[in-house]
Parts: structure tokens; sequence; C-alpha cells
């Protein structure tokens, strides 16, 4: 069956969902669904480990009777399971409390043009072909160097999908995606030292990954170049977070400002709209349409239409991130980001990664970040890490089991620099971060 066709289907089944709610009583209803089918096939040690198919989907609706709301979900699609799915939503909404804030997006936010994004670029799901991928990959990485003693294996997915969703104001849109990856995890040892790193590629298009010996041979590099680390002294220094984790770091900025912690008053940029919070030369501009990029959507989980927006302004915040419900808890509209961000791009100041710790001169480059300690709330932020010491530009030796912390008030004012070689493996595109100075607790 032609993929256009399944769309369809679902949309249809959506539609008498969406149909039977309101015959049931429903003031107002919204119905996404999706169907996966996927492969996942990891290896150990160069033998095959795992293969995994999926085949999942299921339908999930919301009711509003008023301002009363119920939820249900069913996996099973015949008749009789969609009806008592309905039946059981409205059944909730009648011991659900009465909120204000409840209800469908408001009608004019609806989006009305779909165009093309580029998303779904299928091949067939052949296990063969993904044992080999796996295969070789962490054989790249075995043979990369002797130090290469060991491997928690090599993983290659491939996932093909389609999403639609519906609501009483009559949008019912859907369309297909792909996505592939690989990634790769060895571990090294030089004497009693052990050290593991990884490496992994993402796309759209499987055409479009690293190869298999690319990522097999970037795993066992960045493996390799951290034995013998060593512990250094609690000091205060610059630092530069590596582009492959300098997105965490604008993560805690979209918690800070998602509407979410605002109408909770749980953020540390509550009532800082228009405030100055990065450096004048950064922007941020989100740009939802894409082609064949990983955070790309014409519309958001409530059905609401995306637009190119700049999320930050000459290193002012230009916007909060609304969904429907937050919005209306603050008075305001949602601006389509309920179920998350849609493609940011950050400034860069355009150095490589090389010029970059020469502009930093003395300091930590790091690689890896662990823990959780960052509070929204007071934009503390205190997590373990791993990396490199950085004189005069040159890394020296390898560094582990330090712990950096500051406030990320303070971090984002003291962005000096960002690299102009981004990653962009998510929904975030951003390069290598050089901060003026962070706290290290150290030996």
């Amino acid at each position: 069956m032609q993929i256009d066709q399944q769309v369809a289907e679902i949309q249809t089944i959506v539609d008498d969902v969406l149909k039977l709610a309101r015959q049931k009583g429903a003031t107002q209803a919204e119905a996404s669904m999706s169907k996966v089918q996927g492969i996942a096939v990891s290896s150990r040690m160069k033998e095959v480990e795992n293969v995994e198919f999926t085949n999942d989907g299921g339908l999930g609706i919301s009711v509003y009777v008023g301002k009363h709301k119920g939820s249900a979900s069913t996996a099973d699609l015949s008749k009789e399971a969609l009806t008592l799915a309905v039946e059981k939503a409205i059944d909730i909404a009648k011991y659900t409390s009465e909120d204000p804030c409840t209800g469908l997006a408001d009608a004019e936010l609806m989006a009305t043009e779909f165009p093309d994004l580029d998303l779904y670029h299928p091949q067939p799901l052949d296990p063969e072909k993904a044992i080999q991928i796996a295969i070789e990959t962490e054989t790249a990485a075995m043979d990369y160097d002797k130090r290469i003693t060991n491997t928690d294996g090599a993983s290659y997915n491939a996932n093909l999908g389609m999403r639609v969703y519906g609501n009483t104001h009559g949008i019912n849109a859907g369309y297909p995606s792909s996505r592939y990856s690989l990634s790769c995890m060895v571990i090294g040892a030089d004497n009693d030292d052990m050290q593991r790193d990884y490496a992994y590629t993402v796309s759209r298009k499987a055409s479009d990954l690293l190869t298999p010996q690319a990522v097999g041979e970037e795993a066992a590099h960045n493996t390799v170049s951290r034995l013998g680390a060593r512990k250094i002294s609690t000091a205060k220094v610059p630092v530069i977070m590596h582009r492959d984790l300098a997105s965490s770091l604008f993560g805690h900025y979209v918690s800070a400002i998602s509407g979410g912690n605002l109408y909770r008053r749980s953020s540390f940029l509550l009532d800082k709209l228009g405030h100055q919070v990065f450096p004048e030369w950064l922007t941020i501009e989100e740009k939802p349409h894409l082609k064949g990029a990983l955070a790309s959507s014409n519309f958001d989980n409530e059905g609401v239409a995306t637009h190119d927006m700049t999320i930050v302004d000459a290193g002012k915040l230009a916007t909060y991130l609304y969904t429907t419900y937050s919005a209306r808890k603050l008075n305001t509209k949602s601006n389509g980001h309920a179920g998350g961000i849609h493609n940011w791009t950050v400034a860069n100041t355009g150095q490589s990664d090389e010029e970059l710790l020469k502009t930093m001169g003395t300091g930590l480059l790091v690689t890896e970040l662990m823990g959780q300690g960052v509070n929204v709330v007071t934009g503390d932020y205190s997590r373990g890490a791993a990396g490199f010491w950085v004189e005069n530009g040159v890394i020296q030796y390898p560094v582990h089991e330090v712990t950096i912390a500051g406030n990320l008030k303070d971090m984002f004012a003291g962005i000096q620099a960002i690299g102009a070689v981004q990653d962009k493996r998510g929904s975030v595109s951003t390069g290598s971060i050089l901060l003026n100075e962070m706290s290290i607790a150290g030996s």
C-alpha cells in the first residue's frame, strides 16, 4: 500500500472517532494516531547481540465536555475498540474538575497549509544489512588501536512512521517520516586505566549517515584520547562545552522559557521578556519548515501552525514558548510549542574548534557531562564532567572526576564565543561554546 494511502486511511479513522465523540456528547475533541515500523540491531564483540522488529501503532483521544477533559487511548483499531475508547474518555471527563484553561487551541491558530518537508526516505528494513552495518562499525573501532580492548557494542536503528492529528475545528492532517541512526561505544585500556566513549550519526536519510568506518573510528579515537586521564585542582577557569554536548546548555534555556514553568513561577527567567540574557551578538532562530531536518513540522501536537520565529534577538529574550494550556494560564496565545521546539539555529562567532582553544588560552574543554544537577528555578548548575586540560590554546592531557558549577544566568551572559562547526543531530544546531568562567571542583 502506498504511504499516502496509509495516511489517508488513518485520517479516516481519526475523522470517524471525532464524529463519534461529538455524537456521544463531547463539545470538543482531538485525536492523534501514529504508526511505526522499525528495526533495531545491536552487536557486541563483532557478534549479533539483538535484532528487534517494531510494528507499533495506537490512537489517543481527548474529549472536552464543557471545561471538563477526559482522555483514553487504544492500540486496537477495531470499530468496537475505538467506540469504547471514546466512551471511556467521556466517562472520565464527567469526573474531572472543571478547568477554565482546558480545551482545544483557538481555531484561528490551526495549520491550514501542509507543504512537503522532505521527512520521508524509506528503504527496506533489511536485518542482514543492518547486522552487517553494526558489525562493520564495531570492527572499525576494534581495529583502530590495540588499546581498544572491549566494547559496549554498536547499534543500527531504522524507523519508518506516520502521524496524523485531527480535531473538531476541522484540521485532519498527517505526514510520514523516517529516521536512521548508527552508534558505537568501546572501551580502552592502558595498564590500569580504563575509559569508554562513543560516536553516533543520525539522519532522515540512511544514505546521509556517516559510514560504519567513520563512526567506529571516531568512537575508538574518542576513547583512546581519554586514556591517562587525571584529576585537576579546584579552580575558576574558562570552559569550552564541546559541540557534541553544547546543545544541552540551550536545552536548559528551553526549560526556563517554557510556558509550563512560567505559569508555575518556577523559572529563573520569569518576567524577563525583552531582557538581555546572552551577549548582543547571539541570536537564535527557529525554522520549523527546514527540508529534511530532524525537528521539522508544519504543526505542533495541538494542530497549531508552526512558523519561523526569533527566539533570542541580539541577546535578548524575544519570546516564551507556549502550549495552549500554558498560554491561557498566562493570558496569551499558543505559539506552536506543544511537543517541543523546531530546529533552533544558534549564531556563531566564526572560529574553528582549534581557534576556540586559542581564544580560551588556559582552561577546561568539556567533552562529557554527567548527572542532573541543574535547577531551572534558581539557575544553579552543577554537573560531573570529563574532558581535556588546555594551556596556551593546546590540549595537554585528559581530565576526569571533576564537577563544573555556575549559574545559568552568568553562564549565558558569559558566552564569549561559539564555534562555526555545528552539531546538527538534534533540534538545536550549535557549535562548541566558550564560557568566560566556571568553578571547577577537582582534587
